[in-house]
Parts: structure tokens; C-alpha cells; sequence
């Protein structure tokens, strides 16, 4: 059968050791993102596609030209980048995948000490010749901060935000959670401060890091009245999901100095383009979306994405999501 892999930025893919599992198919790896035409015309003679988690949109008029297709293989969960009823219509099976927190948490964890002490501010400033110098505007041009004693905020306590908050107090942070009643009772039995609000929590912490899952009640969720209660010295990290926070929200309340920095590593549209605003913004630390992509994770991610795709072409589908999709295969 025909395997397209979409969206291998560093292809990547070919080199893992989990490439084994699909020795018997026919194998193309697609490392630059395609628009819809692209993808159509790309992709007519292929049986199957494995997605790196939401880097393609797959939606109802794309399928509607790939009629071949019979199975997606998603890396990791399905979330709101597939048209899963579509998908069932047309009788293609989609099979999920399995995910690890390890490498985004650690990344969420680097990108705070990075921007807390400014490190890739220094570095640049380094490179072109000016020592100890953070930024050429003034208002930037100052000391990082040390983590010990300062306040993290973790709104979601699930696997992700769980590791967080253990970094945080092995570096001898107050942590401070918020999320829905399940996720505040599971922080408070495992030792750790809950807010009294959204608001408490956002007026309160000196580092707000955002470990939410992107649906209907949560896009948006976190608002400019949010962002503008938080400290002029704070910051705010993001490696979940850009859409979390209201269209144009953490710019406004960045030019306005509440809160003070940013650490990104999702955005709206992906990959950026080189005018992005927060390319050129001194307080914001921003990297290419790297919190799943690591070399252990990836082994995990596409193997199991592999299995699925095994399993199916041999008649014995796993992990399907819209198993209706069989009956119309």
C-alpha cells in the first residue's frame, strides 16, 4: 500500500528506528506543508496518511478529492484538525495514537528558565557584540530573575501540568493551581496551593503556564481581563494551544505591560512567518513548536502510528476512533 507522511519538517521520520514496521508498504515522506490543492494533487494515489500531530487540516472538501484514501493515522490524539465525520462518510478509519508528557514538560521547563533569565536575549546581544546586554530597549535591558521563591501558576493538572509543578518545587517555587474541581482536588491532595479564582490565580503568580486541551469551552478561555491582571514583572507560558487565549489578547496585554514577558512555543498559524509580530518583541521567547518533538517521543509517537497502520492493512484495524468508517470500506 501507498504511505504518505505529512509535514516531516526535519525529515526526521526516515531515520527512526520504528521506520521497520512499515518495510512491506510504499513509503513517501512529505516535508513541506501543502495548501489544499497541494494536497490533493499530492496525495490521489495514496491509500493512507500518517499526521504529525496537527501540522494538516484535513477537512471534508480535501477528502472528498482523495478517494482512495482508507485510513488516517494520527501521531498522538485526534483533536478539532480532523473532520471526523467526514472521515466516516467517506469510509475512511482514522486510528489514534499515543502520546508522552516527558518531552513537552521539558520544554515548558526550559522555555521558563530561558526567558526567566533572558538567555537567548543575552546570547543574540552576545553574538553581535555587546556584552551582558539584554535588550537595546531600556525597559528590557535588565536582570533576569532566579526561580527560588516565586510564584508558578499551573492552570490544567493533568500529566503535563503535573511534571511542571514537580520541576517548580524541586527549584523551590510556590506552586499554585488552577483548572476545573477535579484537577484543584487532585493538586491539593498532592500538596499544593489551589487558587481561590481565575483571577487570584492570575494576579498572583509570577509564572502562569498554560497545560489545557483545546475543545469548544476552552478556546479562548483565557481573556485580556485575564492577561492584565497578572504582574507588569510576570510570565506567561504557553506550549499547549495558541487558541487558548483570546484572538490578539497576549499582544494587547504585552504592549501594555501586564504582564511583562511571554514564552511561546504554539501558534495561530503554523509554520510562522518571518513578520509575526513576537519575532521582533524583546520580551517574548519564542520557539517552532518543539514541545512533542524530540527523538525518544517521536519513537514513541510513530510507532505506535505505525502499529495502526500495520495492523489495518493486514486486516485487523486498531485503535480506530469511527469504527463506522469500517462498514463503508
Amino acid at each position: 500500500m501507498k504511505i504518505a507522511v505529512l509535514d516531516d519538517y526535519q525529515n526526521a521520520v526516515e531515520k527512526l528506528h520504528c521506520n521497520a514496521l512499515l518495510h512491506a508498504h510504499d513509503v513517501t515522506v512529505f516535508t513541506q506543508t501543502m495548501n489544499e490543492d497541494q494536497l490533493a494533487a499530492a496525495l490521489q494515489d495514496f491509500d493512507a496518511l500518517v499526521l504529525i500531530r496537527e501540522r494538516t487540516e484535513i477537512t471534508a472538501s480535501l477528502l472528498a478529492r482523495l478517494p482512495r484514501l482508507r485510513l488516517i493515522s494520527q501521531t498522538g490524539k485526534v483533536s478539532g484538525h480532523i473532520d471526523v465525520q467526514a472521515a466516516t462518510d467517506a469510509g475512511v478509519a482514522i486510528a489514534e495514537g499515543v502520546g508522552d508528557p516527558t518531552a513537552p514538560a521539558e520544554l515548558t521547563w526550559a522555555l521558563i528558565m530561558a526567558a526567566y533569565r533572558k538567555i537567548p536575549q543575552y546570547v543574540a546581544h552576545m553574538k553581535a557584540g555587546r556584552w551582558q546586554a539584554a535588550s537595546l530597549d531600556a525597559r528590557y535591558n535588565t536582570p533576569g530573575r532566579s526561580l527560588q521563591g516565586d510564584t508558578l501558576g499551573i492552570w490544567s493538572y493533568g500529566k503535563l501540568g503535573k511534571r511542571v509543578a514537580g520541576y517548580g518545587k524541586a527549584f523551590g517555587m510556590d506552586v499554585v493551581v488552577w483548572g476545573r474541581e477535579a484537577s484543584r482536588a487532585q493538586a491539593l491532595a498532592d500538596g499544593y496551593r489551589v487558587a481561590d479564582s481565575k483571577q487570584s490565580f492570575f494576579a498572583q503568580a509570577d509564572i502562569v503556564s498554560l497545560h489545557l486541551r483545546l475543545n469548544a469551552a476552552t478556546t479562548g478561555t483565557v481573556t485580556l481581563e485575564d492577561l492584565q491582571a497578572m504582574k507588569s514583572s510576570a510570565l506567561l507560558v504557553n506550549t499547549s494551544r495558541a487558541e487558548l487565549l483570546a484572538p490578539g489578547a497576549l499582544q494587547q496585554a504585552l504592549a501594555q505591560g501586564r504582564p511583562g514577558y511571554a514564552a511561546l512555543d504554539v501558534f495561530e498559524t503554523e509554520p510562522v512567518t518571518e513578520d509575526a509580530w513576537f519575532l521582533s518583541a524583546d520580551n517574548v521567547v519564542a520557539t517552532p513548536h518543539l514541545g512533542y518533538v524530540e527523538q525518544k517521543g517521536y519513537e514513541i509517537y510513530f510507532r505506535a502510528a505505525f502499529e495502526n497502520v500495520a495492523s489495518f492493512f493486514a486486516g485487523s484495524p486498531t485503535n480506530v476512533c469511527n469504527p463506522a468508517a469500517l462498514a463503508k470500506a
